[in-house]
């Protein structure tokens, strides 16, 4: 009598099994991770770079710089990411003359690289305006850039504005850049 239940149970458990194999499961849609934010950067020119990870929306921590969890770094104007003479990841980009809500597909090919120290994959002064009255820079209207981030994503991305965190005295002690983005997570190029 046990083996009978035992065996009942065993051929229910196996139906039950082949009967969810078959059913049809909706697929699963991934969203474009969409966020306004903003990064302060020190305005010290001997201070290190702050590192930037779309993926997980945060500040990366300089003890990380030698590993693929940081996608971009910037250093008062300069930016620097995630490849060759940077770092280890695969991270590339472009820079392009387009407004954030036109630019629909990120480029296949064509990303730049930090190739040496020196020669940066976004040009400094690229993409900013200087004002030498007041000292101060903005970002160049109708410019977005494309990243591939260090593990092969893609991401759109605006710079809104560069501001002084409030300061006293002659210099400025931090920068705040002001930016939007869309983050694929699934590695489609499409925005």
């Amino acid at each position: 009598m046990m083996n009978s239940v035992k065996l009942s149970l065993l051929a229910g458990v196996v139906i039950f099994s082949l009967a969810a194999c078959n059913k049809k499961d909706s697929p699963v849609t991934v969203v474009p991770f969409q966020k306004v934010d903003s990064l302060k950067v020190s305005f010290s020119a001997t201070s290190p770079y702050t590192f930037f990870s779309f993926k997980n929306d945060a500040v990366v921590a300089n003890s990380d710089s030698a590993t693929t969890n940081w996608d971009f770094g910037l250093h008062f104007t300069t930016f620097i990411v995630n490849s060759f003479a940077s770092g280890p990841g695969n991270a590339g980009a472009i820079l392009q003359t387009s407004t954030y809500e036109s630019a629909g597909i990120a480029p296949a090919n064509g990303y730049a690289y930090d190739t040496t120290s020196s020669k940066k994959a976004i040009k400094d002064g690229s993409w900013y305006n200087y004002n030498p009255s007041t000292h101060s820079f903005s970002p160049k209207a109708g410019q977005v850039f494309f990243f591939r981030t260090a593990d092969n994503k893609y991401v759109k991305f605006e710079l809104l504005a560069v501001d002084y965190e409030p300061f006293t005295g002659y210099v400025p002690v931090t920068l705040i850049y002001r930016f939007r983005y869309t983050y694929q997570p699934n590695g489609s190029k499409n925005f």
